[in-house]
């Protein structure tokens, strides 16, 4: 028996049926020693009676709300490492795992010790050899990260898993149990996305590497915790400035400013308003049914700019109950 102990941390949030088949998958692991956390986020469908039923092996610990995906983990987190494990891997709930997937993390972390973090080898669940992407590296010129892999067949991957890399995919996310114990735990302010990137900022600030395994294999559903573009839209704006007030130094933020967000921030507060206006005169003057397309955008602009002013405002959380729905009109 390998003592070096694994914790599997799944966040569940009225996902069952992906929840299920994730669980099912961790059932053919190879390696001998790991336990699996699921944090229920206070889900509303019958997810802690289904898990109970079909896989009662599983550590399950129930939320009352909400939580967010970097709450919720936290929750799993905490308990991993008050039991004594030797690392924690955040998976997922709509993954599905090959075998060797703990194996792989094992052997590579036993080849490389002063690796903090390392990511997956992520592929699309629809398309089993086409990857959904390996994480990225910082773009200053555009303010955001630059997708490694991102959408490639396997059999056009050009990298190099010895290199280091900004961050790693959360979607599966093997940390070390001594880089929480030295940067902590995800912020939470950032609830859903940008979180993972903050991290291993964070951890790479504190002298850890994160690298990259492409022996762990995994496959993605890709955007299921999203339910709409509006959703995705809005945590994507307030967490992505979030993000750069926390990890970019008062020079580059000016710089960002400057160069990057003033052009952008304008371009989208132009768009919304035209596209205001537009179906302001479709609907008020016209009497008409606005097309369904229209209202969609003006949906995921309106949540965009409401997550622009919640992030200066210093509102997490979240967010608004309306970027939930498809259509706001």
């Amino acid at each position: 028996m390998i003592s070096y102990k694994i914790s599997i941390v799944i966040l569940n949030w009225n996902g069952i049926k992906d929840t299920l088949e994730c669980l099912s998958s961790l059932r053919f692991l190879h390696y001998p020693n790991f336990e699996t956390i699921l944090v229920d986020n206070g889900s509303t469908d019958d997810s802690v009676a289904q898990v109970k039923k079909q896989h009662p092996d599983v550590i399950l610990l129930e939320q009352k709300e909400n939580l967010g995906f970097a709450g919720g983990c936290n929750i799993g987190i905490k308990h991993a490492l008050d039991k004594g494990c030797d690392a924690v891997c955040l998976l997922n709930n709509d993954t599905i795992v090959d075998p060797e997937f703990l194996n792989a993390f094992y052997t590579r972390i036993q080849q490389e010790p002063s690796v903090g973090i390392l990511g997956a080898k992520i592929y699309m669940y629809n398309d089993r050899e086409r990857l959904d992407h390996l994480g990225g590296n910082w773009n200053k010129e555009k303010a955001e990260f630059t997708l490694v892999g991102n959408r490639v067949l396997d059999t056009d991957l050009h990298f190099d898993e010895s290199t280091e890399i900004d961050y790693v995919c959360g979607a599966a996310f093997f940390v070390k149990r001594e880089v929480f114990e030295k940067i902590g735990l995800l912020e939470e302010k950032f609830f859903l996305i940008w979180e993972e990137a903050d991290f291993c900022f964070r951890a790479k600030r504190a002298g850890f590497t994160v690298k990259t395994c492409l022996s762990a294999k995994l496959w993605h559903k890709v955007s299921a915790s999203f339910t709409s573009k509006a959703h995705s839209t809005y945590f994507w704006w307030r967490n992505r400035l979030y993000w750069i007030e926390r990890n970019c130094t008062p020079s580059e933020k000016k710089e960002l400013f400057q160069n990057v967000l003033r052009k952008e921030i304008f371009h989208l507060w132009k768009i919304k308003t035209i596209k205001t206006f537009e179906l302001f005169i479709i609907t008020r003057l016209l009497g008409k049914k606005p097309p369904l397309q229209k209202a969609e955008k003006l949906h995921k602009y309106r949540a965009a700019w409401q997550g622009i002013q919640d992030n200066e405002k210093g509102q997490f959380g979240q967010g608004p109950s309306w970027i939930y729905k498809k259509n706001s009109e």
